[in-house]
């Protein structure tokens, strides 16, 4: 006897309910002013509230007063399968409404957008995971293999709160977890072919540079500023900032890299062969990457680590020469690299300059062979057809960082249908944050196929 049909989502509603838990979260301020000045409960609280409606009994976990993180575990139709973790966080970045068209926490729909801090990073993720577990306890509809939804606190800053807290006290949530997926993939990303014609090319997030902030240290002998001063350690530190800053880092090609490259050159009409003789990446990577046009944005960030200073303190009055100045680095280290950036920091700094890591996460890499990837590829093209695929590094990190320590291979899958007209990268952390309604709806249905569908084979 043939096997019934699967249950059919209930498409009208969760169209409806995706826009709406976007622009409700929206409007819980959910600000991370970072050192713990943050207060997710609000969000947690909702989003419980939505689950318990739908017959589910979500865990609402508090790492602190107000820090707050909500976690369930929804029975999939092949338990044999590994688990599966889905995760976005419900803490934004601070907003000036003075700059703002819309205030940003108004979550208003206007010209078929939902505006506010968080439209895109990422409580609109949340509001769809959300409308979609909903629908399947309306509709006896289920994820394919049993699905953890993890709703964090403080990923805007160290996690601490969130994912690493989790992690640690509540690692028992997230038993059978072999792979999850989390924010900043499987949107549209313009560009354009070596003829003119316009490309659609998802990247999906199969990896993520390590996090390396660090704080540089000069000591020197205080003074009169008036007087000659041969130990300033503003002079010293200064002059180191300014070789870091200057530091030109050798091209490192991970496998994830390698792979993004080779897919974005076969989308856009490029020859390319990484592995041909002569091939030469410190040489020839930077002009194969100005042949691959826009597309090449997907991988610039991420053929190399990096090292950007980003603050600076010293001294309390103009006439007096300080005994110490301090400075602020972004490090971002790839798969393999941490020897090597560690060694070069030890170079730039110099011998009148400390160096230590303020806060320190993993590289992590993922398998773009895998039959969840492809999976993935499937769910995207049998909504976009024409589009194209291919897997990439990203530049930052995510909570993906944290889970990655319970042995979870995770990847940055939060789908969402773009125009040509609007910024994606531009809109995390700016002014004016905004998602289309119709981008959420695609999202929606990418997301459910990829969760209930069938398995794919590994590419």
């Amino acid at each position: 006897m043939a096997e019934p049909a699967p249950a059919a989502l209930d498409q009208a509603v969760v169209d409806e309910e995706v826009v709406r838990f976007t622009s409700e979260l929206i409007r819980l301020d959910t600000t991370n002013r970072g050192g713990g000045d943050c207060r997710e409960r609000p969000a947690a609280e909702y989003a419980a509230a939505r689950l318990a409606e739908a017959g589910y009994a979500p865990a609402l976990l508090e790492s602190a007063p107000g820090r707050a993180n909500v976690v369930v575990r929804i029975g999939g139709t092949d338990p044999g399968s590994g688990a599966l973790l889905a995760h976005g966080h419900l803490d934004v970045v601070p907003a000036d409404p003075a700059h703002w068209r819309v205030h940003p926490f108004s979550g208003e729909v206007r010209d078929g957008m939902v505006w506010g801090r968080g439209a895109v990073d990422m409580k609109n993720t949340v509001a769809v995971l959300l409308a979609l577990a909903r629908s399947w306890a309306r509709t006896g509809r289920a994820p394919r293999r049993d699905l953890v939804l993890a709703f964090t606190a403080d990923e805007e800053d160290s996690a601490v709160h969130g994912a690493e807290w989790l992690v640690r006290e509540h690692a028992g949530l997230f038993e059978g977890c072999t792979e999850g997926i989390g924010e900043s993939g499987g949107y549209t990303f313009h560009a354009s072919g070596t003829d003119g014609r316009p490309l659609r090319i998802y990247p999906v997030g199969a990896g993520e540079r390590g996090t390396a902030w660090l704080r540089l240290t000069a000591r020197g002998t205080a003074g009169h500023g008036s007087k000659v001063n041969r130990d300033n350690a503003v002079g010293a530190l200064a002059a180191a900032v300014a070789r870091v800053d200057a530091h030109a880092w050798p091209v490192r090609l991970t496998p994830v890299t390698r792979a993004a490259i080779t897919g974005l050159a076969e989308a856009v009409g490029v020859p390319c062969d990484l592995d041909a003789p002569g091939f030469a990446p410190g040489r020839d990577l930077d002009p194969l990457l100005e042949r691959l046009g826009r597309a090449a944005d997907l991988v610039r960030s991420t053929v190399r680590n990096s090292a950007n200073p980003t603050m600076l303190s010293a001294g309390y009055k103009l006439n007096v020469v300080p005994a110490t100045a301090t400075a602020g680095v972004d490090g971002r280290v790839l798969p393999g690299a941490e020897d090597e950036f560690a060694a070069a920091l030890d170079a730039l700094a110099g011998p009148r300059v400390e160096w230590e890591f303020t806060h320190r996460s993993p590289a992590l890499s993922s398998p773009t062979g895998s039959a969840s990837f492809a999976a993935m590829r499937a769910a995207i093209l049998a909504h976009d057809p024409g589009a194209h695929v291919v897997p990439v590094c990203m530049s930052g990190g995510s909570d993906a960082k944290q889970f990655s320590a319970l042995g979870i291979a995770n990847y940055g899958f939060s789908p969402l249908l773009l125009p040509p007209s609007l910024d994606y990268g531009a809109l995390f952390h700016g002014v004016d944050e905004r998602v289309p309604v119709e981008a959420l709806r695609f999202g929606a249905r990418v997301l459910d196929r990829f969760l209930c569908g069938p398995p794919a084979s590994g590419a």
